[in-house]
């Protein structure tokens, strides 16, 4: 099998192109794949496969490192986007790709700056999902005994933002991990953590559901500027500074697509066998 490592601010992602080559995956490859000491070691493994429908360009899979699949990854959009476009899988600079659940547009001026239409945030607690009765701008729930509050949006996964004083002290991997399990979320969620800056600059920290702690989530930057624009910290343009460098997110508000602008890098093409299991 042939494959790509890239990465989006140090959110790494094996991308493998199967419309010029027929494979069929597991969940428990996937994981064997994704091993940092046995495998090549990735966050999510991005699948290319080609569209049916005339209205997408690609069809655009992501699998978390435990082989669970899921419907978005920002980072992953824009290394998609630059991959086919980089390997002259097509020639087009605007494309509008295809989940099992969603749509993304994404357009590339250089690899550096890459626009990612991540569409209108959801806040209805039955679409994240969530276990609330309705729709607010803050939640709370009971961890180690500590009453928590957050903020909670879909942007085409779930997500919760924490706002936090100190960052770099803040428990992340226990809490993290503590909060994206929890009964309340029947999918599990996405746990961002954020320490505001100022209203056009924040920094960011996040538990991905499936993989942990990793150093940069594009989505999860949506959620956590949506939602410091929604509580009224934030203005409608920020810059989200990660582990792996910085984003540029905006949002005009409620019934708007959110935008982020960003890097992707090609480190390395490779060929490998499938694990036997």
């Amino acid at each position: 099998m042939n494959f790509s490592k890239m990465h989006g601010l140090g959110n790494d992602f094996v991308i493998i192109n199967k419309i010029n080559q027929f494979f069929n995956i597991s969940s428990i490859q996937i994981q064997k794949l994704s091993d940092r000491n046995t495998g090549i070691g990735f966050d999510q493994l991005l699948i290319v496969e080609k569209s049916d429908d005339l209205n997408f360009d690609f069809f655009y899979r992501i699998f978390n490192s435990n082989g669970s699949e899921v419907s978005q990854c920002g980072n992953g959009a824009r290394c998609f986007a630059y991959f086919v476009f980089l390997k002259k899988i097509t020639h087009k600079k605007q494309l509008v790709l295809k989940t099992h659940t969603n749509i993304i547009y994404v357009k590339i001026y250089n690899k550096y700056q890459i626009k990612v239409n991540m569409g209108i945030p959801v806040f209805n607690p039955d679409k994240i999902p969530m276990l609330f009765p309705e729709a607010l701008k803050k939640y709370s729930i009971i961890i180690n005994s500590k009453k928590i509050f957050f903020g909670a949006v879909s942007i085409g996964n779930p997500h919760c933002v924490i706002i936090v004083n100190d960052i770099l002290k803040y428990p992340i991997h226990e809490l993290g991990s503590l909060i994206s399990q929890h009964v309340l979320f029947p999918e599990q969620i996405n746990v961002n953590f954020i320490q505001i800056i100022n209203r056009n600059h924040i920094i960011f920290r996040v538990y991905e559901r499936g993989v942990g702690e990793t150093k940069a989530c594009g989505s999860g930057a949506c959620a956590a500027v949506v939602v410091g624009i929604i509580q009224d910290f934030l203005d409608s343009k920020v810059r989200v500074t990660l582990l792996g460098g910085d984003l540029n997110i905006s949002w005009n508000g409620l019934d708007h697509a959110v935008y982020m602008v960003g890097p992707a890098e090609h480190v390395y093409d490779g060929n490998i066998n499938l694990p036997i299991i």
